[in-house]
């Protein structure tokens, strides 16, 4: 089907074709169910781990775990698949296929961590081993998306690309964050013994896990990558140039400095969206409904509109990525640092906001923050790629994501005390830390403004 397309597409001056707005759309379907698993995972892990009785001081060990699975898992991902080739599958598609029968599986076992008569240390330490393999498995699904973007897209449509592909991760998202607040409004429990995760979100993970098969499926059906020739040809490398070894630190001391400077951004940004998911629900339960017990009506309930507040964060951020996929390659950095500002102003607020309503506000500030930072990013790196070792690259990159997670999440130990074990207070961090990301934003020099 694809192949057709490009048939018949234009020449663009780069040796990659200019794609149909419809094969675009096609190669990005899947990460819509893969999103939709990682935001049930990051909107409700602090609510189902403080629900199985984990101190909230503690919290920042759970959330290790996910980045340090996707700083190991997706470099290895790029170097595999970067030498994969099956006629009937490709050479990323493999990848995301066994990456979403394993996430299906840990997804149905994660909320339900606190329901089979375990210890609380047992319960959390069951959770936590069931995170990590969910983790891994979301991570080797998720990349294959990125990496056909880089193998498939040309320079001048690769913007429009990963706009689209922050669209359907967003859309993912926001059907993740409203699932526990629909559920409870049409009678599902909202509440449990002390211990264990209400109903509203175990369904909840449940229907994300059979849309996550669903949505890849039509990814993996529909879309056929380029054979090791073509793709050669396309990229104006040897047929063997991805598939020829190179070691880890050779191909970071020749990345191009535009992976340098897009990380130093990425640190801020990711350590600021760290906090949020381990202390949103917290922040949201202290400051509104005036509670820390987590076996409480009224933390549960805040549970529920932390979903929905991440649900406005993905709506924003679905509307914003639409905004992006029309600004200019010479304005990508402009509308990049505005974004995150705006996003920086969003986090700082939540610090001062008692209202419920308000938060709104807050998180649609938040999800133009979150656009840019699943659009620009990869656009600018893949841009300065050849196509020679591109899923080895964008495997390394990720570690621009993961690094800054577990960084946030180790110096929480110290932090969290420090500042007077305040959740709301971690989120004004955040704040800081994507203005910060902001200003640094002129030092990156991509392609498009050299």
């Amino acid at each position: 089907m694809i192949e057709e397309q490009q048939d018949q597409s234009k020449s663009t001056g780069n040796k990659l074709p200019n794609l149909p707005i419809s094969t675009i759309w096609l190669i990005s379907f899947g990460f819509l169910g893969v999103q939709m698993a990682f935001s049930l995972q990051s909107s409700n892990m602090g609510r189902i781990f403080q629900t199985i009785g984990a101190d909230p001081h503690n919290l920042g060990f759970f959330f290790i775990l996910p980045p340090l699975a996707g700083l190991i898992v997706q470099p290895l991902v790029g170097y595999f698949s970067d030498r994969t080739w099956l006629p009937k599958l490709g050479r990323r598609i493999p990848y995301l296929l066994g990456g979403t029968i394993v996430a299906v599986i840990v997804m149905c076992l994660l909320p339900n961590a606190g329901s089979f008569g375990l210890s609380a240390v047992a319960a959390l330490t069951f959770g936590a081993v069931t995170i990590l393999f969910m983790d891994v498995s979301s991570n080797v699904a998720m990349q294959p998306f990125k990496m056909m973007v880089g193998d498939m897209v040309n320079e001048e449509q690769k913007g429009f690309a990963y706009s689209i592909q922050s669209f359907l991760s967003n859309s993912g998202a926001v059907l993740a964050s409203i699932f526990p607040f629909l559920l409870t409004m049409i009678g599902i429990s909202n509440s449990a013994a002390k211990g264990v995760v209400p109903q509203s979100v175990v369904i909840s993970f449940y229907a994300g896990a059979v849309i996550l098969v669903l949505c890849s499926l039509f990814t993996i059906f529909k879309v056929k990558e380029y054979p090791p020739a073509e793709y050669a040809a396309y990229h104006g490398i040897s047929d063997t140039a991805s598939t020829e070894r190179a070691g880890v630190f050779t191909l970071l001391r020749k990345a191009p400095k535009v992976f340098w400077t897009v990380s130093l951004v990425q640190l801020f940004c990711w350590m600021g969206f760290q906090y949020l998911w381990t202390y949103g629900t917290g922040a949201v339960a202290e400051n509104v409904w005036n509670t820390v017990e987590p076996s409480s009506a009224e933390y549960q309930a805040a549970g529920n509109w932390f979903g929905m507040l991440s649900a406005v964060q993905s709506i924003a951020a679905v509307l914003w990525s639409l905004v992006l996929s029309r600004v200019p390659n010479g304005k990508h950095k402009m509308a990049y640092a505005i974004s995150l500002l705006l996003g920086g102003i969003g986090f700082g607020s939540v610090f001062f906001v008692h209202h419920q309503g308000v938060l709104i506000i807050s998180f649609v500030l938040i999800g133009i923050a979150w656009a840019a930072m699943m659009t620009y990013p990869f656009t600018m790196l893949t841009n300065a790629l050849s196509g020679e070792h591109m899923g080895m690259y964008l495997g390394l990159f990720n570690g621009s994501i993961c690094l800054p997670q577990i960084i946030a999440s180790c110096l929480s130990f110290a932090l969290f005390p420090a500042l007077g074990a305040s959740m709301p207070a971690m989120i004004l961090v955040s704040g800081i830390l994507l203005i910060v990301g902001a200003l640094a934003v002129p030092i990156i020099k991509d392609r498009a403004t050299n």
